[in-house]
């Protein structure tokens, strides 16, 4: 049964028993991300991530990798745009020790300057990487043309130039503004005690007083073309269109066209791009939300002489869905979203972040039960509207890798779509 417990000074602390497993997954989800800072800051939310590793005030970097993996346990952390995670995996008997270290990362880390510069070193190569990988870096240009000028359009990683700058003042700032423990989530799952879990965070985040967080910017969709000439093997092809927030009422209805569409192999994007026309070897599309807005993405990578081809029959593709999406393409994404969905929180770790996620989105854990029912709910009918909404609203975003000096405009999608 999950339980949940709010401690005086905003704290959410969440747990999910689970029968029969004898490891537990625990960690701390911060609700501070890239669309969280401020222009000067991109990068840096990321930056601390880092740094949180790299020794506290009663551990050092190899302490903190030392803790736990002495137990046989794992520990990481990740940044999104709209949150950042620290967590660990451990054996049940180990839970209270996970949570010592997960917490000292966060609470209490000390900056220290030459482990700063060996941190910087390693994030440039990582953004370095990422240049080098086409079909990663594309998704950041598509953000980027989907929100222009936006701190949820810019990437996670943040620009060499910036990262380059940052120092200590800059990261406890940061932290400072963003890291209340009203600002937290205490998620844990697998062989897990919520009423031990709750007294050892009395003890460690009870003192903490809760921050005024400044408010993000709202997300504006403008949808623009970003177009990056280089001598690849393929063009990488990104293209998408404004989706709902994980509150809107279509947010089902999008997730069900956008697996109909390009969520497997029987998906339709799939059988007639990829089979039927040979065009690319990959070919998907998916359906992302954030608080305010969402996306609906395409991605496919193909040759310089067929990217013409493979992007004005991906718009024909859309159109065509709004009139023939037939029942039993709708029937096979709903089942694809339930059994993935329920595949997917075989592991604590994934029952973990199930839990701090719909927290923070929702104040609440759905029943999986109620969440298939939504699923459930939406209807041929549905889909084919929400396609036609989509349509309707003609503001793509379009993002372009490789020798892509043939591939269609944006503008020349538009039309596409509009005829």
């Amino acid at each position: 049964m999950i339980r949940t417990t709010t401690l005086p000074n905003g704290l959410r602390i969440i747990t999910e028993p689970m029968p029969g497993l004898a490891s537990a997954s625990v960690g701390i989800w911060v609700m501070a991300g890239g669309r969280h800072e401020r222009p000067e800051q991109n990068g840096i939310a990321h930056f601390l991530e880092h740094m949180a590793f790299k020794g506290t005030t009663t551990r050092s970097a190899l302490q903190i990798a030392e803790a736990i993996e002495d137990v046989g346990g794992y520990i990481n952390a990740y940044t999104s745009r709209e949150m950042t995670a620290y967590y660990a995996r451990v054996l049940g008997g180990d839970v209270p020790l996970a949570l010592d270290v997960v917490s000292d990362i966060v609470l209490n880390p000390i900056f220290d300057q030459r482990e700063l510069e060996v941190e910087r070193n390693v994030i440039l190569q990582e953004i370095g990487q990422a240049l080098d990988t086409p079909d990663d870096i594309i998704f950041d240009w598509l953000q980027e043309a989907a929100y222009p000028d936006q701190a949820i359009g810019r990437t996670i990683l943040g620009p060499a130039e910036k990262v380059a700058r940052f120092g200590r003042e800059d990261l406890a700032g940061f932290v400072r503004e963003h890291y209340g423990p009203d600002q937290m989530i205490l998620a844990a799952a697998g062989a897990v005690d919520h009423d031990a879990i709750v007294r050892q965070a009395e003890q460690i985040f009870g003192r903490l007083s809760a921050v005024r967080q400044p408010a993000p910017q709202l997300a504006t969709w403008a949808g623009s073309e970003r177009r990056e000439l280089k001598t690849l093997e393929q063009v990488h092809f990104a293209l998408a269109f404004e989706g709902p927030s994980y509150t809107d009422d279509d947010l089902y209805a999008a997730q069900v066209y956008a697996t109909a569409m390009g969520g497997g192999m029987s998906s339709r994007l799939f059988q007639k791009i990829r089979e039927e026309h040979g065009l690319c070897y990959s070919i998907f599309a998916q359906a992302g939300a954030y608080d305010d807005t969402g996306m609906i993405t395409i991605y496919a990578g193909t040759s310089e002489e067929e990217v013409a081809r493979l992007g004005l029959l991906t718009v024909d593709e859309l159109k065509r869905s709004v009139d023939d999406m037939s029942d039993a393409e709708v029937a096979r994404a709903r089942a694809q979203m339930k059994a993935g969905m329920l595949m997917g929180l075989e592991s604590a770790s994934s029952r973990a972040e199930r839990l701090a996620r719909n927290l923070s989105i929702w104040g609440r854990v759905p029943d999986l039960d109620e969440v298939s029912a939504m699923i459930d709910a939406v209807s041929t009918a549905d889909v084919r509207a929400y396609a036609e909404r989509m349509i309707a609203r003609d503001r793509p975003a379009l993002a372009l890798y490789g020798p892509a000096g043939d591939a269609p405009g944006l503008e020349g999608l538009r039309r596409r779509l509009a005829a």
